[in-house]
């Protein structure tokens, strides 16, 4: 990444000079630099409310019968993990925050999440179907409110930034249903190797 930056760069400047542009590109450099900087500034504010009501509803047990109300749901795509696991808890707050567009908070639940699927997982080589159904789900990213996004567009002052919210919500819907569709399909050319089978082809 720091070559493909390097080379962009570079290429700017040369581009410029030749063109007799070079006064545009540092023009273009230093505004579009006080722009990042009033772009994150603005990100702290929004960040924060959301991070914060985050952590209220986990305090509160509200991530508690989130997770309690999604169990049936994500007992049925997973089917694969245990009654009680672990796994599920965080799965649900991976989820509510994604939904909320706080893509920040959602990545630790997710690594947490992650980490319980491996300790469940049989064959620890590879990704059982419960970690790709994850992973597929995840990456997603289903948003109700494109929080962070939202936050963008603030801060570079666009006029109506809560038109998003409805493409946004249709596009992850459907990339959040085809991940989980795909997944499924996938699942029954997928056999899960157990220890015992995986021994027996050792020998």
């Amino acid at each position: 990444m720091n070559y493909i930056f390097f080379f962009l760069i570079v290429g700017s400047i040369v581009i410029g000079a030749v063109n007799g542009k070079l006064q545009d590109v540092a023009n273009a450099v230093m505004t579009g630099a006080d722009l990042s900087v009033k772009i994150a500034f603005s990100l702290i504010g929004i960040m924060a409310f959301w991070l914060g009501i985050m952590k209220i509803a986990q305090k509160s047990g509200i991530i508690d019968l989130i997770a309690k109300i999604l169990r049936p749901v994500t007992k049925k795509l997973f089917n694969e993990l245990p009654e009680n696991s672990d796994a599920i808890g965080d799965i649900a707050m991976n989820f509510s925050a994604n939904a909320f567009g706080l893509s920040n908070a959602a990545t630790p639940f997710g690594i947490k999440a992650m980490e319980k699927l491996q300790n469940e997982n049989v064959d620890k080589t590879s990704a059982s179907n419960s970690m790709c159904m994850f992973l597929g789900m995840n990456t997603a990213g289903f948003q109700l409110i494109p929080t962070t996004v939202l936050a963008v567009l603030i801060g570079i002052g666009y006029e109506n930034p809560t038109e998003i919210i409805a493409p946004t919500l249709l596009v992850t819907l459907i990339a959040f249903c085809s991940a989980i569709i795909l997944a499924k399909i996938f699942q029954r050319f997928w056999i899960a190797q157990t220890p015992n089978e995986s021994g027996a082809e050792n020998e």
